[in-house]
């Protein structure tokens, strides 16, 4: 059959957009013409077109959707060879790939809802997958003339070319971790947005809440009784029914992070940092699987959208806000736990007061939470805790995803053998261990010693008293917290 172009090519070369889709309209007029049938069933599908394995190597794009998608495969040479539609289901996907998929070829598929259940039933039929990120594929997103069958070549084409953009493969395991995290945001904005809907009809009758908060025990027993029209008794009533199912859901979801948090390691070594507890340091966990996909933080910042935006010519460069690229859950949790860092007595803390004084706190808080993806790279990277941490308040937050997720309490008070800090008479007071101390009793690293760079920062942020505060144990008044958690 002849590749010579056809006259459909100048129809398609009218439209085009820009050189590079024209170079990609050429490929589509070079591939011969092919009807476009719907399978019925799978015997019409296994049947649309036998392997043929020459010793070439193929390339197969996919165009995913919900129902149904398409496929289109090219030769090494760009030659279109075949193209066709299958169901989605799992029984149709694993017939298309024995019918139609070779050991050698390379399969390209965009990134959606059910890419990944896709990939995991393809994956042994295939020597390669890769998986487009459909914001950058551009040849996609901005082509004039854009059907299904189109697109499969496009993705064929460029993944022989080596063009395409794609975006890591989570593994099942990653998959799950990211969909608990997702799942308990959900909750939570819908608990909010259930609140704001209950102080909307108080505002709206004039009805002024107790001092205290509304949805503290004491709130709500105030509005399960307080006295309303009987339409804005039953808005109120709904959503508090609503907020109950919701509580409940949460604390199962909660429970399996907790679960999940205790048995991994470097989710507790996050857990060091301060403004960081279970549920951020399982959602940035999640979000970075694997930290050595990046070879140095700003790649990690960049990947989470906490980086400038840039726009450069010539001799004129313009520095916007955050790209905002990536997970928004995980940069939204992060910025969430930076807010208290201005309270930290560490490095950390000295850093967000002074940029918050030259600039302003959502500057600082931002820039903040940009400093803690740089130290979550390093630590999860070198497995060590953060150095700075305030030995109560870790202690704390240690010991309490301990006991949520076992149960074990461990006695209080000193190591045996060692002798207890004295006190004053009639004090109530408490010995709070040595950060050192606290990391070996949670199964955490010591601390590794600083280097200079580290020891020039210490003594620029002026934090050198409290930095050495952390290497003894302390006497402080029982039931006061110090720093942040």
């Amino acid at each position: 059959m002849s590749t010579r172009p056809t006259g459909r090519f100048y129809v398609l070369k009218a439209h085009a957009a820009n050189p590079w889709e024209m170079c990609l309209m050429e490929f589509i007029a070079m591939s011969p013409v092919k009807t476009r049938t719907k399978p019925k069933t799978k015997a019409k599908l296994a049947a649309a077109a036998p392997r043929r394995d020459d010793g070439q190597p193929r390339f197969v794009g996919v165009d995913l959707h919900k129902e149904v998608a398409t496929f289109h495969v090219v030769s090494h040479d760009g030659a279109s060879l075949h193209s066709g539609e299958f169901l989605v289901n799992p029984d149709a996907i694993r017939e298309f790939a024995t019918a139609h998929l070779l050991p050698a070829d390379s399969l390209a598929v965009e990134a959606t809802s059910n890419t990944w259940a896709f990939v995991r039933l393809v994956r042994p039929h295939v020597a390669k997958i890769v998986v487009s990120n459909p914001l950058k594929t551009k040849a996609i997103a901005e082509a004039n003339i854009k059907t299904d069958k189109v697109d499969a070549l496009v993705l064929a084409q460029l993944l022989r070319c080596d063009y395409l953009p794609s975006v890591w493969v989570p593994t099942s395991t990653v998959e799950d971790s990211r969909a608990l995290a997702a799942r308990r945001s959900a909750l939570v904005n819908q608990r909010t947005a259930i609140r704001n809907r209950i102080h909307a009809v108080l505002a709206r009758r004039l009805v002024k809440a107790p001092a205290g908060g509304l949805f503290t025990d004491k709130g709500l027993a105030w509005l399960k009784e307080v006295k309303l029209d009987p339409l804005d008794r039953a808005l109120i009533d709904a959503d508090l029914a609503l907020l109950d199912a919701l509580g409940q859901q949460s604390l199962t979801i909660d429970l399996m992070i907790v679960n999940e948090s205790y048995d991994d390691h470097d989710i507790q070594l996050l857990m060091t940092m301060p403004g960081v507890d279970y549920t951020i340091a399982h959602a940035l966990k999640a979000t970075i699987a694997d930290v050595r996909r990046f070879t140095d933080p700003d790649k990690l910042a960049s990947y989470l959208g906490l980086v400038p935006s840039v726009k450069q010519s010539a001799t004129k460069c313009y520095h916007g806000p955050i790209t905002k690229a990536g997970s928004s859950q995980a940069r939204w949790l992060l910025v969430q736990g930076a807010q208290c860092v201005g309270r930290h007595p560490g490095p950390l803390g000295a850093f967000f007061r002074k940029l918050e004084r030259r600039k302003n706190r959502n500057v600082a808080v931002v820039a903040t939470a940009r400093k803690m993806v740089t130290i979550a790279w390093h630590m999860l990277m070198n497995k060590e805790p953060y150095r700075y941490a305030v030995p109560q308040s870790t202690e704390i937050k240690l010991a309490g995803l301990r006991v949520r997720a076992t149960g074990a309490k461990r006695k209080t008070g000193p190591p045996k053998g060692s002798k207890p800090a004295r006190k004053a008479a009639g004090e109530k007071s408490r010995t709070v261990p040595s950060l050192d101390e606290v990391y070996s009793r949670e199964g955490l690293p010591s601390r590794r010693p600083r280097s200079q760079g580290e020891e020039r920062m210490v003594r620029e942020s002026g934090t050198q008293e409290y930095v050495a505060s952390l290497d003894a144990p302390k006497l402080v008044p029982r039931g006061r917290r110090t720093g942040v958690e």
